[in-house]
Order: structure tokens, then C-alpha cells, then sequence
């Protein structure tokens, strides 16, 4: 420690690194009451199934527990990224750790679209006698769980639907902090974080992990509606190819859920930009002029609503790095900036 520099002055600018959602409390309690509710439909489809002998109503209540078992992958992942936030092992906090969680369940999600068309081909191939009144009711049962269970999930903000939003204004709550050492330059951090480590956001930006629940309630949803048209019809018609037909159908379209949060999960986990993100230019407006260049900069996703940068700028009349972190205060998003100046030549 520098002489002159007392412990005081040091420790109010300490931060920590909690870059958890704004929603992330509220998400995880909703996911929790969706399993339970998942788990109560899914011993009492079992019990009632065993009791008057109906083999389509075992099978979908231990379907449901694979249901069940996706949706925990979310809630275990909210939970330890709470209960860790403040551990010093992770760098940049656990705010990511709902990305990967996201990223594992739209591999779970894949596979479940590849089982159901595999099993709707040799169907196709093979059709087998359906019992379309009780196919029929279990169908509607899993429908209504599903939309009761896609009801409690809505809350968890516009995540949940997949949108991805940007608020870049001024809150006067948003406090900078900062701390700085010349080293070839002038070089110092900020943390942008409120003292509860969360950011005043309209909506859950970028939470693949709610977005991730969600997609597993609406795709069981799917493909209740698909079954309940399919064995309608069936019944009516007699068209028993069109029940693998939906099965298809269905698995094609939770394929395309799937490869949508491969995407946006996997683009976290490797720091990519997603298209049309403004927040590059928004930092250059804010730090250029005509004495003052960026030439490096680096962005990412520490957390969803929360970005942190490094940027590193020459200037013909350099001023501290606290002047240049001032000129970004206005950047919500920015929840941790690392700012290195260089006097030009």
C-alpha cells in the first residue's frame, strides 16, 4: 500500500462482483413452484394410472418427470449463482452461470425434439391402435398444467419471451466508484453496481436461464396441442398417421426453440456481441473527441442487464481515467469498467 493512503479511503473503494439479474430472486421462486406443481400433476397422473390401469396416464407422469428434472436445472443454477455471488473465486461474479445452465437445457431440449421424431417415424411406420377418449383427457390435463405453469413463468419479465432489451439513460441513484495506479499509462476500474449488486432495469434483459424454463413449459404446452388436434381428428376420421404426423411437426419446431437458445446462451459464454448491440457505439460517442481516441475496446455479458468493458484510449491531453469512467456514468448497463489512458506521442 501506498504511503499517504489511509485504510479507510482504500476500503470505500473496494467493491464486489454481483452481476446477478434484477429479477433473479422472483425467477427462481417462480421456477421452484412450477416444479412443484409439475411434481404434484406428475405422482398424482401415476398413482391414478396404476390404480384404474391406464398405461397413457403412467407414461405422462413419468414424462413429466424429465419435465420436472429440466426445470431444476434452472432453479439449482439460480440458486447457486445466489448463494456463491459474493464468493472471490469467481472473477466476474455467478452471473453468467444462468447462461450455461440455458446453454445445457437447449441441448436437453434437442434431444427431446429428436426423441419425439424418432418415435413419431416409427409410429408412422408401424401405427398402433390409440385409446383416443383417455389419449384425449391426459392430453388436456398436461395442456392445463402447462399454461398454469407457462403463467407463473410470464412474471420472470421479458426474458421469459426471449426479447432483449436496452435501457442507456441516467439514474441518479448509479453510483461509480474508483480506483487507479500509473502503469505504462493510467489505469483504473470501475463498478457500476448499486450496494445491493443489482441495476435499476425496465424487464430481465438477456436471462437465458427463465428463458430457458419458459421454453420447456411451452414446448410440453405444443405438444399437448398438437396431440389433442391430432387425436380429435383421429377419432372423428380415423386418420391415425396424422398423431406421429403432429409429432414431427412438433419436434421440428422445438428443434428451432432449441438452436435459438444454443445461440443466445452459447454467445454469452464466448463473449460474443449480438447483432445490432449499440452499446459499442454508445461508448465511443460518449469518450471520443477530437483530443481522445479509443483504440481498444473490449465488451461483454458478466450477468443479464449487466455488461463490463475495458477500454483503453490515447489523448493528446490525457486527463484520469475517473474523468473518462464519468463520461460513461450514463450507460446503465456498464456494471464494471476497466479505463487505461495513453498519452499520444
Amino acid at each position: 500500500m501506498n504511503a499517504g493512503i489511509g485504510k479507510v479511503e482504500v476500503k470505500a473503494l473496494e467493491h464486489d462482483h454481483v452481476f446477478l439479474g434484477a429479477d433473479h430472486l422472483r425467477n427462481e421462486r417462480r421456477i421452484w413452484l412450477v416444479i412443484a406443481l409439475t411434481t404434484v400433476m406428475m405422482v398424482a397422473e401415476i398413482a391414478a394410472g396404476t390404480v384404474y390401469g391406464s398405461m397413457a396416464l403412467v407414461a405422462d407422469g413419468w414424462h413429466m418427470s424429465t419435465h420436472a428434472s429440466a426445470l431444476l436445472i434452472s432453479a439449482l443454477a439460480y440458486l447457486f449463482a445466489r448463494r456463491q455471488a459474493r464468493n472471490p473465486r469467481f472473477t466476474f461474479g455467478t452471473g453468467k452461470l444462468g447462461d450455461l445452465a440455458g446453454f445445457a437445457s437447449a441441448i436437453v431440449l434437442a434431444l427431446v425434439a429428436l426423441l419425439m421424431a424418432w418415435e413419431s417415424l416409427l409410429r408412422l411406420s408401424n401405427p398402433v391402435p390409440i385409446g383416443f377418449a383417455q389419449a384425449i383427457a391426459v392430453a388436456v390435463i398436461g395442456l392445463a398444467v402447462n399454461l398454469a405453469s407457462a403463467w407463473l413463468l410470464a412474471g420472470g419479465g421479458h426474458a421469459a419471451h426471449g426479447h432483449h432489451a436496452h435501457h442507456h439513460g441516467h439514474d441518479a441513484h448509479h453510483a461509480l466508484t474508483h480506483h487507479g495506479h500509473d502503469a505504462h499509462g493510467q489505469h483504473a476500474h470501475d463498478n457500476g453496481h448499486s450496494s445491493h449488486g443489482d441495476h435499476a432495469h425496465h424487464g430481465e434483459a438477456g436471462d437465458n436461464n427463465i428463458r430457458a424454463a419458459y421454453l420447456h413449459v411451452m414446448a410440453d404446452a405444443l405438444t399437448s396441442v398438437l396431440a389433442i388436434a391430432a387425436l380429435t381428428l383421429g377419432s372423428l376420421y380415423g386418420w391415425l398417421w396424422l398423431d406421429p404426423i403432429m409429432g414431427i411437426v412438433g419436434g421440428l419446431v422445438i428443434a428451432n426453440w432449441s438452436w435459438s437458445l444454443l445461440k443466445s446462451s452459447g454467445g454469452v459464454l464466448l463473449d460474443v456481441m449480438p447483432e445490432g448491440e449499440t452499446l459499442p457505439g454508445e461508448i465511443r460517442q460518449a469518450i471520443e473527441t477530437e483530443e481522445d481516441r479509443i483504440t481498444d475496446l473490449h465488451i461483454w455479458q458478466v450477468g443479464p442487464g449487466h455488461h463490463a468493458a475495458i477500454v483503453a484510449v490515447i489523448s493528446s491531453q490525457p486527463r484520469e481515467p475517473a474523468f473518462y469512467k464519468g463520461r460513461l456514468s450514463a450507460l446503465q448497463e456498464l456494471a464494471h469498467v476497466t479505463v487505461e489512458v495513453t498519452r499520444a506521442a
